[in-house]
């Protein structure tokens, strides 16, 4: 008998009839005898052992850290693994960092550091939208919040995610404001949640102005490169008639964009506008305007969360009346020299 069968048989969560068993005065009074009662029909007895093990945690949540692939100017989870840290440091805990190969890997190695008591919780970095991570980690009964979010089964764990369609809506916005009619845009092969996002939030803008007929979109084959950026936004710039400005679902392609405007020997924010998306340090070292993440605010809001689902957080009362995240973030468009307002055409 497990603690899933209590929480079924109750009719509450994994986490609820873990505060009856130890923190009962943060469960209301009904709720508590609901469970108790499960506990009782079942015979469930818990297992001390591993009680004792998580009773000593040194207040750690795990997150598996990614490679930095060649050829990039992303920053995206150093600052969010930053902000991570600097909340956790606010209530004593602390970010326990893993590397893992795959999906699977990572699933088994969160798992076994939670039954083992070296961390209290963990968190999902990167989540794609058929993710088996938050499913198989909700059947593990390890306590997770996560970075982004699945295409469905959304209600069925905490998140917190960027309004990636907002932030490339914004662009365009932007970029019509300042002139440009025919803009294009720098993306991902489809099937990933936040290339699709981003891509779908430059389309619907074109669609809402009217300009789906002068649009141009071309997807990177391969890795997302300041290469890549370059050898696309070239071909666009090859075209009978090129865009006057281009959307980038990257600072990594958006870089790559601005050297292959220059190398058309055109001047990028004057004859060529580009925008990338992240905001990184290389953003604001080239002047390239970008749509900044509020990756502090999701470290902030995926912490609090944590330690509402492991009853640590006083402000919060961890039963079945308490929502769990659910938040979608707004990102800000930071405008810089690459998006000036138009004064040519190129190739007019």
């Amino acid at each position: 008998m497990t603690i899933s069968d209590v929480a079924e048989a109750a009719g509450v969560s994994r986490q609820t009839v873990s505060n009856v068993l130890n923190a009962p005065d943060r469960v209301r009074a009904e709720t508590r005898e609901r469970v108790n009662r499960a506990v009782s029909d079942l015979g469930y007895h818990p297992n001390r052992a591993a009680r004792s093990l998580r009773a000593s945690s040194p207040r750690m949540v795990g997150c598996r850290i990614l490679p930095v692939h060649a050829e990039t100017v992303a920053s995206i989870q150093d600052r969010f693994l930053h902000a991570l840290a600097e909340a956790g440091q606010a209530c004593d805990h602390h970010v326990l960092l893993f590397t893992a190969t795959d999906a699977d890997e990572e699933t088994e190695r969160c798992t076994a550091l939670w039954r083992a008591g070296a961390v209290s919780a963990v968190v999902l970095y990167d989540v794609t939208p058929h993710d088996p991570r938050p499913r198989q980690l909700v059947a593990a009964g390890v306590p997770f919040a996560a970075f982004g979010r699945t295409a469905t089964c959304v209600d069925g764990y905490s998140w917190a995610d960027v309004d990636n369609t907002a932030g490339t809506a914004s662009a365009v916005d932007h970029l019509i404001a300042g002139g440009h009619r025919r803009i294009g845009f720098l993306g991902w092969p489809e099937g990933s949640s936040v290339g699709d996002a981003r891509a779908h939030g430059w389309l619907a803008a074109m669609d809402r102005h009217g300009l789906l007929a002068q649009s141009h979109r071309l997807d990177v084959r391969g890795d997302d490169t300041m290469s890549s950026g370059t050898r696309l936004m070239a071909e666009l710039l090859d075209r009978p008639e090129p865009p006057t400005a281009v959307v980038a679902a990257t600072d990594t392609l958006g870089v790559g964009a601005l050297h292959a405007v220059r190398h058309h020997g055109l001047r990028p924010g004057e004859d060529v506008a580009v925008v990338g998306f992240d905001d990184t340090p290389a953003a604001a070292a080239v002047g390239l305007s970008s749509i900044r993440q509020p990756i502090e605010e999701a470290g902030r809001l995926i912490m609090t969360e944590l330690l509402r689902l492991v009853g640590r957080n006083p402000d919060k009362k961890a039963d079945e009346a308490a929502e769990s995240l659910h938040r979608l973030l707004v990102p800000e468009l930071v405008v810089r020299a690459s998006s000036a307002p138009l004064r040519s055409a190129p190739g007019a």
